[in-house]
């Protein structure tokens, strides 16, 4: 079986790099990416007998950042303001976050996991338990509900998120 200290480093990184890229805060991030190795250490009996622990991770990390944001805006997602930054990107990732939380969690993870994560579909689809199709199935509404939500995102030929930046 798998050491928890072996992959404690690359389980992190992956942690923190999810985190980040949805938060845009380093500090944010840093919480997000203990907390979820808090959680493989408490559960790596079970965590280990993935083939790759960082599927398992990745997932916690995402429901962490979702977590998060729902503590912060106990408030209807209209009503949370548009930017907290004069940044450009911050006012971007308000938005995502937003759009984010009123897609059905089964489209919210496995966009988190493919297009945040770097999952391959395969990969998203062993840490889901599902098919590959069925990966293929939510990445694409997924992506749809975001395109019509985002305007800055656009309609035709943009498969990844992160292609829209």
């Amino acid at each position: 079986m798998h050491s928890y200290d072996e992959h404690f480093e690359g389980l992190y990184r992956l942690a923190y790099r999810i985190a980040y890229r949805l938060l845009g805060n380093r500090e944010a991030a840093e919480d997000i990416a203990q907390e979820a190795l808090a959680r493989a250490l408490v559960h790596w009996w079970r965590v280990q007998r993935f083939a790759d622990p960082s599927a398992w991770v990745a997932r916690v990390a995402a429901n962490l950042v979702i977590g998060s944001w729902r503590r912060q805006h106990r408030v209807a997602p209209e009503t949370v303001p548009h930017q907290w930054d004069a940044t450009e990107n911050a006012g971007m990732r308000i938005d995502l976050q937003r759009a984010l939380r009123q897609l059905p969690r089964r489209q919210r993870e496995v966009v988190v996991l493919r297009f945040v994560a770097d999952f391959s579909e395969r990969d998203a689809a062993h840490a889901l338990g599902c098919s590959e199709g069925t990966v293929k199935q939510h990445a694409t509404r997924g992506l749809a509900a975001l395109r019509r939500r985002l305007d800055y995102i656009p309609s035709e030929g943009v498969t990844d998120v992160r292609a829209s930046r």
